[in-house]
C-alpha cells in the first residue's frame, strides 16, 4: 500500500537559491517574484476562464503569431451573444446532478456550537458516563471519557443523529459493541496481504489539508484480483475485514484535537469500473449494507452506489469530508440521480462529480497539483518511486494555455548553478521546447530539447536539468495548437554548481 505521511499539509516556501522567474506568452510578460506562493488559477468548468496572460494574436488560420506583441488585455468578440454569468451557472447546475453545492465541514469546536447544539453535548456526555460500565473505553483510539478529544468525536455521533441526544447513544453503544464484536483491536494487527494496496490507498492532502484516499474502482477488472476478493463468501468477508482494517489505520492518523483536521477527503475513481451486472460484487455490497443497517437505522443505504467500500461512512460517521467522483460513466450518473431524490441536502453537499475530461481540473480545485499522484493529471508520485529532485512539499505552479497561442515559462539565472524541472501539459497535444540564452551579447543559445510534439500517449511529465556556467535565462515553451483549453504545470529547482 502505498500511504505518504506528510505531517506538514502546506507546502513549504521554494528554496532561497530560487531566482525571480517570469512568465510569458507570446503576447506579454508577466513577473512573477520568488518565494511569494504561487497563484491560484481558479478551476471552473467554463472554456471561458479570464486568464491571467494575454494570449498571442492570430492570423485568420488560427495560427499562432510568431511576433511578440505588448498589448492590454481586452474582452474578446463572442461570436454569438453568451447568457450572464448567473444564467450560464444555473443552466449547467441542471445538467449536472445536484452534487457541486458548496460543502463546509462543521467545527469541532464546543464554542461555535448553538446554545441547543451545546445542550445537547453537555447531556450526551452525561448519559454516556452514566450507561458505560466500562470508564476506561475508548473508540477510534481516543478515550470516550475526560479527554480533549471526546468532544469531537461525540459532536460526530450527535450530527448523524441530528443532536437527538437518545439516538445518538443508541447509535454508540451500537457502535461500541459491533467494535467489540469485531474485534477491531486485534484487527489492526492481523496481516489482510497486500493485493489491494492499488484498490485503495492514502496519498497527499487536500488544500484545506485534509488526508486523501483514492478508491479505485476499474483495479477490480482484473479478473484474477475480483475472484480473489469477492469469489467465496469468505473472500467477501475477508475484503471487508480488510477494507475496515484501512480505515482504522487511516483514522487514527487524524487529529481530533479541537480546531484539528478530522476527515478524510474521499477521491472515487469509476473509469472501468464493473457495472451493476458483477453477481459477487451485489453479493458483497449486500452483505455490507445489512451489517450497516442492522446497527444504523438511518443510514441511507442507496449512496453507496455500487461498490461497499462506501459502507463505511457510517462506521465511521466523521471519517469523510467530500467525496469526489472522477471518470464518471454515463451509468453511474444516471443510478445517482434516481437515487438522489433519497439523498439528505447534507449527504448531497458532500458530493462532486466529474467526467473524464474535467476530472484533472476538478482535482486541481481541492488539491494541488504537487499533491495529486502523476496518473489523475498532477506531478507526485508514490515513495516507491524514484524521483530525487522533487518532493510532493515542493510548490507547483499553474498557467493556463489559450487555444492557437504558445506559452514561455522564462527562469532568470544570476549565478553558476544546475537548474532542474519538472513540466507537463494534461493530454499533452501541444509542442513542448527548451533553450538556455545567455545574458552576453555574442554568446550563442544552447537548445536543450527542440520543439517535440507531444501527444497524449507520452511520458505525462517531462523531467531535465542544465548546468549553467554563465547568466542568462532559460526559456521553457508550450505551443497549443488546439482549440481547447490547457493547463501547463511546471515547477524547478536550483543547485549547486560544481566543476
Amino acid at each position: 500500500m502505498a500511504e505518504i505521511d506528510n505531517s506538514n499539509p502546506t507546502p513549504p516556501p521554494p528554496p532561497p537559491l530560487t531566482p525571480p522567474h517570469e512568465q510569458t506568452d507570446s503576447s506579454t510578460t508577466t513577473t512573477i517574484p520568488e518565494p511569494e506562493p504561487k497563484p491560484e488559477f481558479p478551476v471552473t468548468d467554463q472554456d471561458n476562464t479570464p486568464l491571467q496572460q494575454t494570449e498571442a494574436e492570430t492570423d485568420t488560420k488560427g495560427n499562432s503569431s510568431q511576433d511578440v506583441v505588448a498589448i492590454e488585455p481586452s474582452p474578446e468578440p463572442q461570436p454569438e451573444p453568451q447568457p450572464e454569468p448567473e444564467q450560464r451557472n444555473l443552466e449547467q447546475q441542471k445538467k449536472i446532478p445536484q452534487s457541486l453545492i458548496s460543502f463546509k465541514e462543521e467545527s469541532n469546536r464546543v464554542s461555535d456550537l448553538s446554545d441547543s447544539e451545546r445542550t445537547s453535548l453537555q447531556q450526551f456526555k452525561k448519559l454516556l458516563t452514566e450507561t458505560l460500565t466500562d470508564q476506561q473505553v475508548s473508540i477510534y483510539g481516543v478515550p470516550l471519557l475526560v479527554d480533549e478529544r471526546t468532544d469531537t468525536i461525540l459532536l460526530k455521533f450527535l450530527r448523524a443523529r441530528e443532536f437527538k441526544v437518545k439516538e445518538s447513544l443508541t447509535m454508540i453503544n451500537n457502535t461500541l459493541q459491533w467494535r467489540k464484536d469485531f474485534n477491531i483491536d486485534a484487527l489492526l494487527d492481523e496481516d489482510l496481504g497486500d493485493d489491494l494496496d492499488k484498490v485503495v490507498f492514502m496519498h497527499g492532502f487536500s488544500r484545506e489539508g485534509h488526508s486523501v484516499c483514492y478508491n479505485v474502482y476499474g483495479e477490480f477488472q482484473n479478473k484474477e484480483l475480483y475472484d480473489k476478493t469477492f469469489g467465496s463468501e469468505e473472500r467477501r468477508n475477508r475484503f471487508l475485514r480488510w477494507r475496515i482494517q484501512f480505515l482504522e489505520k487511516s483514522i487514527r492518523k487524524l487529529d481530533f484535537n479541537p480546531g484539528g483536521v478530522n476527515t478524510v477527503f474521499q477521491v472515487n475513481d469509476l473509469k472501468n469500473s464493473p457495472g451493476p451486472a458483477k453477481k459477487e460484487l451485489r453479493v458483497a455490497t449486500k452483505q455490507a449494507l445489512q451489517l450497516l443497517q442492522d446497527n444504523y437505522p438511518e443510514f441511507v443505504a442507496k449512496q453507496l452506489g455500487i461498490l461497499c467500500i462506501h459502507a463505511v461512512r457510517h462506521w465511521w460517521p466523521f471519517s469523510q469530508d467530500m467525496k469526489v467522483f472522477i471518470n464518471v460513466p454515463w451509468w453511474y450518473l444516471a443510478f445517482y440521480t434516481m437515487i438522489n431524490p433519497f439523498l439528505t441536502q447534507r449527504t448531497k453537499s458532500k458530493f462532486v462529480f466529474a467526467g473524464p475530461n474535467k476530472s484533472p481540473d476538478t482535482l486541481f480545485k481541492y488539491i494541488s497539483p504537487e499533491q495529486v499522484p502523476v496518473q489523475y493529471g498532477g506531478l507526485s508520485v508514490d515513495f516507491c518511486d524514484c524521483n530525487p529532485d522533487f518532493s510532493i512539499s515542493d510548490p507547483t505552479t499553474e498557467i493556463p494555455v489559450k487555444p492557437t497561442t504558445k506559452q514561455t515559462v522564462e527562469i532568470a539565472i544570476y549565478e553558476k548553478c544546475v537548474i532542474v524541472w519538472e513540466l507537463r501539459v494534461v493530454g499533452w497535444e501541444v509542442s513542448y521546447s527548451a533553450e538556455f540564452k545567455p545574458d552576453a551579447k555574442d554568446a550563442y543559445a544552447v537548445i536543450i530539447q527542440k520543439a517535440t510534439k507531444m501527444s497524449p500517449t507520452d511520458e505525462p511529465v517531462v523531467s531535465n536539468s542544465f548546468k549553467v556556467s554563465e547568466l542568462g535565462k532559460l526559456f521553457l515553451t508550450v505551443d497549443n495548437p488546439t482549440l481547447k483549453k490547457k493547463r501547463l504545470l511546471y515547477r524547478f529547482k536550483i543547485k549547486p554548481y560544481s566543476e
